[in-house]
């Protein structure tokens, strides 16, 4: 998958002027009834084995969680034209030409939705044929021109984007083929099932997505309640055990080295080509300190030399790391790490309250099998439920 800058670019996106992007942060918190302009989109929380209980008491709906970039779209107006922008995790703003998103029931296409929020991801698709074709798939919508969707069940907002976005949004396509080709990325809604239809996740959607644009685990999200800003304990991210990684900042501490003889600093310096005496991981706080100690990183001197030779700057970078498991001999160990240089000086590594939930997940990790074992009580007790609301709708 390409990173956001690549993707940024390949469909003409313009990042906003900082002016303009505090104007557009006022306007959504204020379309969201918020008084804060940070990002308002909600963040998952990392499945641990409590949550199978969650899952049997509330009514859930599961996705595949795709290896995409998250984007929340903001459709608004300038003057009489439509204009959108795509908003990233940094609450930066970049504007999209070519999208336009037609009203239902209007056979001209000439109207359009306004003062309106998505919640997606913006991924590529790769065919067997070797094309691609970036789609935006939105799995939420929280504004409907103007009408505040938040506090509606899940499947009422899904329900509201595809019938009044997504039906003239095809009908427009359908329409004008031969436009297509100008288009910066298709948009679709992702496709949700009830949390009990696990064994058609694994054995159908997954394998089948993962050839597309790859897959990384499940995400459920509660049917009734609000949608929450920030962290929301009740949209559930499940990975497989060795899927669950955290993003650390790395710092290298080297050997210092004695100068050479001749030269005049007699200063000792640091040897950037011997194995390093320690590598710390860092979490991110958002405080005044920003940064706190978690761990150190395990290599052996072959992955050191690994790491040199990808040529990219890791002092201070972000790694994607993985818990190695405990042996007799050692203690766990973040391990095996995925280098990537911040995109930019807004880029951290993960909070430590993130870090935090994925290491109870880690620590009390539910397997693929702990699933598909728990969907038969799932699907109990969500028929159950349903009955008993039925009963209820009829006495009344």
């Amino acid at each position: 998958m390409p990173d956001s800058n690549e993707l940024i670019a390949r469909i003409h996106g313009v990042k906003a002027n900082h002016q303009l992007a505090q104007e557009f942060r006022h306007e959504v918190a204020n379309l969201l009834g918020r008084h804060q302009t940070s990002f308002p989109g909600a963040q998952p929380v990392s499945f641990a084995s409590r949550h199978l209980s969650e899952l049997r008491h509330q009514d859930y709906y599961v996705c595949e969680k795709t290896d995409g970039i998250r984007y929340l779209m903001y459709c608004t107006r300038d003057g009489d034209r439509d204009i959108h922008y795509l908003i990233d995790r940094k609450n930066d703003y970049y504007y999209v030409p070519g999208l336009h998103f037609p009203k239902q029931d209007d056979k001209t296409f000439a109207s359009f939705h306004s003062e309106t929020i998505f919640d997606g991801e913006l991924v590529e698709d790769t065919y067997p044929d070797g094309h691609s074709e970036l789609k935006f798939l939105v799995f939420d919508c929280l504004v409907l021109d103007s009408d505040l969707l938040t506090t509606k069940p899940l499947d009422k907002r899904l329900a509201r984007f595809k019938e009044w976005v997504l039906k003239p949004y095809k009908e427009l396509w359908k329409a004008f083929p031969e436009e297509l080709q100008h288009r910066p990325f298709a948009v679709e809604d992702k496709a949700t099932q009830f949390s009990y239809s696990l064994e058609y996740m694994f054995k159908s959607i997954i394998p089948s997505v993962k050839q597309l644009h790859g897959n990384d685990g499940l995400i459920f999200t509660c049917k009734n309640t609000p949608y929450k800003t920030g962290t929301d304990e009740h949209i559930l991210k499940w990975k497989p055990p060795h899927e669950n990684t955290i993003d650390f900042l790395l710092h290298i501490t080297w050997p210092l080295q004695n100068p050479d003889p001749d030269d005049p600093d007699r200063t000792p310096h640091e040897d950037f080509l011997a194995f390093p005496l320690s590598l710390d991981l860092f979490s991110y706080t958002g405080n005044e300190v920003n940064y706190e100690h978690y761990s150190t990183l395990f290599l052996t001197p072959q992955e050191w030399e690994d790491l040199k030779s990808l040529q990219r700057p890791l002092q201070d970078c972000i790694v994607e790391c993985y818990l190695e498991p405990a042996t007799a001999a050692e203690p766990a160990a973040a391990s095996d790490p995925d280098l990537h240089p911040p995109e930019n000086d807004g880029e951290h590594a993960n909070h430590v309250s993130t870090v935090r939930s994925v290491m109870e997940s880690i620590e009390d990790h539910v397997t693929e099998k702990d699933l598909l074992d728990a969907a038969g009580g799932i699907r109990d007790a969500w028929k159950k439920r349903q009955a008993e609301e039925e009963r209820a709708r009829r006495k009344k």
